[in-house]
């Protein structure tokens, strides 16, 4: 009996991990990790990268499952989404509420114990990352809320280590905001015809494939340029330059590959490379930091 129960709550800490993309944590982490550097002059105290990583944890895993619920009923018409937990009742509706609850509640208590400023915008903050599941009933610039939602990581994890705002984060977020926005249109170009049909809006449904792609790759130049702006604006060296230099390689390559009806080459373009650049990024600007400038 035991057994059995270690069994079915292994199983279901893998749906609920499936569900709100816990992999994917790597588009936001490693822009928060330099934030907290460069705001700490270093690294930052023990006490606070774990109650960053927690805050971190607990918003983006409650946004993904409040995502998920509200729109399970779209998932669930959409042949490619169809096979997911709450369209398929791999997982009950009460079951993500609390899931929902819990993880916000983390949020909170870690952004308390990170500082007042942290606390006080925390409430903020969820009703940001949740508002983000409505955009797409009503405007194609749901892509670029999306990345300013998760831009929030770099911003809020400068103010956790100093309380303080500045001009640097906001500089970051950018980069995070153009970069989500650029590859999330890629991956909205599978949805064209479904989009148009139930009446959500997205970049690829309003402007065309042609026209989404050519956005998509205007944020990323965009993108590309603030991280050079950065090189500037801090001083950075030569090492942090190696990791744009590929980040751009890797973009480009993202680009070339895009096929909408092929949906392995999407997974690709859309997830995989992505994740790829921001641990290039993560790791040549500290190497940089630590050991070049």
């Amino acid at each position: 009996m035991i057994l059995n129960a270690v069994k079915t709550s292994a199983l279901k800490l893998k749906m609920f991990s499936e569900l709100v993309m816990f992999s994917h944590t790597l588009f936001s982490l490693p822009f928060a990790v330099i934030s907290m550097v460069w705001a700490a002059g270093g690294w930052p105290s023990g006490h606070m990268m774990l109650w960053g990583l927690i805050a971190l944890i607990g918003a983006r895993n409650g946004a993904n499952a409040f995502n998920r619920l509200v729109d399970r009923t779209f998932d669930g018409k959409n042949p490619r989404t169809a096979h997911r937990h709450l369209p398929q009742h791999l997982l009950a509706e009460k079951e993500v509420i609390f899931f929902i609850i819990i993880n916000y509640a983390l949020f909170i208590v870690a952004s308390g114990m990170l500082n007042l400023l942290c606390l006080l915008l925390s409430p903020v903050a969820i009703v940001l990352i949740s508002s983000y599941s409505y955009t797409k009933r009503f405007t194609f610039l749901s892509h670029l809320y999306l990345g300013f939602v998760i831009a929030s990581a770099p911003i809020g994890a400068w103010f956790a280590v100093t309380g303080n705002i500045a001009f640097t984060p906001f500089v970051i977020g950018t980069v995070v905001m153009l970069w989500i926005a650029g590859f999330d249109i890629i991956y909205g170009t599978q949805d064209i015809d479904f989009d148009r049909r139930n009446g959500l809006w997205s970049i690829p449904s309003f402007f065309g494939l042609e026209n989404a792609l050519r956005i998509s790759k205007g944020l990323h130049f965009i993108m590309i340029l603030l991280l050079l702006f950065l090189y500037l604006w801090r001083d950075l060296g030569w090492m942090y330059l190696v990791g744009i230099g590929i980040a751009t390689l890797l973009l480009m390559t993202e680009h070339r590959i895009i096929k909408p009806h092929n949906r392995r080459l999407m997974k690709v373009a859309s997830y995989n490379l992505n994740q790829v650049i921001s641990m290039v990024i993560l790791l040549c600007t500290l190497i940089d930091y630590f050991f070049v400038s």
